[in-house]
């Protein structure tokens, strides 16, 4: 898969010259939150739709609210993880395309990126998914690893998916058969398992004991 195949040119972008009233209309005939202003092919910045909306004066040029402009864009060497942050970061469903030297090519849309990342084996392979804890000075991802993969386990992926000032959350996507085997050595490593899972010896023993304390204080 070339990400590249996914640069898109069917919104025509604008220029300074062009009218508040052009840019609302553009806005109010296509879901964009932001419209690419380019002059003379390289791209001045990003007219967010919601500013655009406010200005009552149709007849104003673009060049007369440049402050409003934002400033993002990528360029054709991006990855797929890029530019799912790029589209997080700016709160927007088009991201501009730069070329090697700077000139505007395009666009990307989110929903074709989102379409990509969801068919990529990452999320479309059949795995567990694990969430564990641990504090950030004592974790490694080489251990995490090795503890997968020591269980017969195959990692088809990991990232970081929440930070604080002591702990760290680390994602995983892991292939296996025994998931269990995987979860008690994690824990025997000090990571907290932050989901639940059915085959979970642990869970299961916990809740053998919460019946036997129930059956106890009913007795």
């Amino acid at each position: 898969m070339n990400i590249n195949d996914f640069i898109l040119n069917e919104i025509k972008e604008l220029s300074l010259e062009h009218t508040v009233g052009c840019a609302q209309k553009l806005c109010k005939d296509l879901p964009i939150t932001h419209i690419p202003v380019v002059k003379n092919k390289k791209l001045v910045g990003c007219l967010p739709e919601s500013d655009i909306q406010t200005l009552d004066d149709k007849e104003a040029l673009l060049k007369d609210y440049d402050y409003l402009l934002d400033h993002f864009y990528t360029s054709e060497k991006a990855t797929l993880l890029d530019l799912v942050s790029l589209f997080a970061d700016n709160d927007t469903n088009l991201i501009p395309v730069l070329d090697k030297d700077l000139n505007y090519i395009g666009y990307y849309e989110l929903g074709d990126i989102l379409d990509v990342f969801a068919d990529s084996p990452f999320l479309h392979l059949n795995s567990e998914t694990l969430i564990i804890e641990k504090n950030k000075n004592d974790y490694s991802m080489s251990q995490i690893s090795q503890i997968v993969e020591s269980n017969k386990g195959k990692l088809l992926g990991m990232y970081i998916s929440y930070e604080s000032q002591e702990t760290i959350q680390i994602t995983l996507k892991v292939s296996t058969e025994i998931i269990n085997d995987i979860i008690q050595t994690f824990r025997r490593y000090d990571y907290t398992v932050i989901t639940q899972h059915e085959d979970d010896s642990y869970l299961e023993e916990l809740k053998d004991r919460a019946r036997y304390l129930r059956k106890y204080l009913d007795m």
